[in-house]
């Protein structure tokens, strides 16, 4: 177990690596002076340089990619000379001292995603820290509804197989899939937000929180919850009700199924002690994938619905040019895929013991 643990790490570490990568020279790369994008149309020739020299834009792709690198590791080398851009600053880095070699200090630290180009010099992490929780609130309720409702009605269509409540589950499932979020968004928001807004007493947009008409601070509202995580909920639904469906079909014709049901087992009895743990593999694949693309998927619901999350602060840093929210946010984003897939392939050893670790 320890050795696959380890192994899996270790290739998660790689794939880190090589997003790194992709990352950085895709946005080292792109046209244009990073330094001109952060002080706009204002800016003179010794502000330029002044700029590109604090964000080490001065320097060849390569060394800049050593100091990206530094920055991300939890281990970390810096320099002692405030002139030099790897210079350890108290105010950038949360890091305790190992030991020094010459002029360098070996550090332990958490990872530091530099400071944002137009929120005057805010820390990216901290941009994260405040947008990540809503954005996970959210995907954590949409994948609730999608598991509960998904396998319910993934039961209800594999027991009534070519029925009418079959035929009528597969016609929404197909739908729900087929509709783009942006679009279902804008219908939810304009039927249940505006259109039917005496009845439902839901907001066409709104975040997790609001703030206090009479200045006493926010106030959690979760009504604004409700119609963005039915939004981005629909699709895994119909996914994870057509998974489950089909899983449990195949799962009913075999053979111990058969002699369960010979030993005078009521179909309820069945499914919960038998069919249901064994018909999962497919549907934990659906959720943990779904779950993970969530996180990034959710930025034209959070935008549409003015839900102030990771998703709507990356569109809000593509529209400003801000590069390393956008770079720190889909770094994010690329680790919780990649611990989600490892938890995953460990709870597929307790669902089916014939997998062997």
């Amino acid at each position: 177990m320890l050795e696959y643990l380890f192994n899996k790490l270790g290739y998660a570490l790689l794939t880190l690596l090589g997003v790194i990568t992709v990352i950085f020279l895709l946005f080292t790369l792109l046209p244009g002076d990073p330094a001109q994008m952060m002080l706009g149309q204002n800016e003179n020739e010794e502000q330029l340089n002044t700029v590109r020299k604090k964000y080490g834009f001065d320097q060849p792709i390569s060394k800049q990619y050593r100091y990206y690198i530094n920055d991300l590791s939890p281990i970390s080398f810096h320099s002692l000379n405030a002139e030099d851009f790897s210079y350890l600053d108290k105010n950038k880095y949360v890091a305790s001292r190992l030991f020094n070699i010459g002029n360098v200090v070996v550090v332990i630290k958490f990872p530091y995603l530099r400071d944002s180009f137009q929120k005057s010099g805010k820390k990216v992490s901290d941009v994260i820290e405040e947008t990540l929780p809503n954005t996970a609130i959210l995907a954590v309720s949409a994948i609730c509804i999608a598991i509960f409702f998904g396998i319910l009605l993934g039961i209800i269509s594999a027991l009534t197989k070519d029925q009418w409540a079959d035929k009528l589950i597969q016609l929404l499932s197909t739908l729900g899939m087929s509709v783009p979020s942006f679009f279902s968004s804008i219908i939810f928001a304009w039927l249940f937000g505006y259109v039917l807004h005496e009845f439902t007493n839901l907001n066409m947009n709104g975040s997790l929180y609001e703030v206090d008409d009479f200045g006493e601070g926010s106030y959690i509202q979760w009504k604004n919850l409700t119609l963005p995580a039915i939004v981005l909920g629909i699709r895994p639904l119909a996914v994870v009700t057509q998974l489950m469906r089909n899983s449990l079909l195949e799962v009913m014709n075999q053979d111990y199924v058969r002699t369960a049901k010979s030993k005078g087992l009521s179909m309820y009895q069945i499914i919960r002690k038998h069919a249901l743990k064994n018909s999962l593999n497919p549907v934990v694949t659906a959720i943990s994938g779904w779950f993970a693309s969530m996180l990034a998927g959710a930025v034209f619901v959070e935008y549409i619905f003015g839900w102030n999350g990771l998703g709507k602060e990356i569109v809000d840093a593509l529209n400003t040019l801000d590069l390393p929210i956008i770079m720190g946010a889909v770094l994010v984003i690329a680790t919780m895929f990649i611990l989600i897939n490892i938890f995953v392939d460990i709870i597929y050893r307790w669902l089916d013991p014939r997998i062997r670790i």
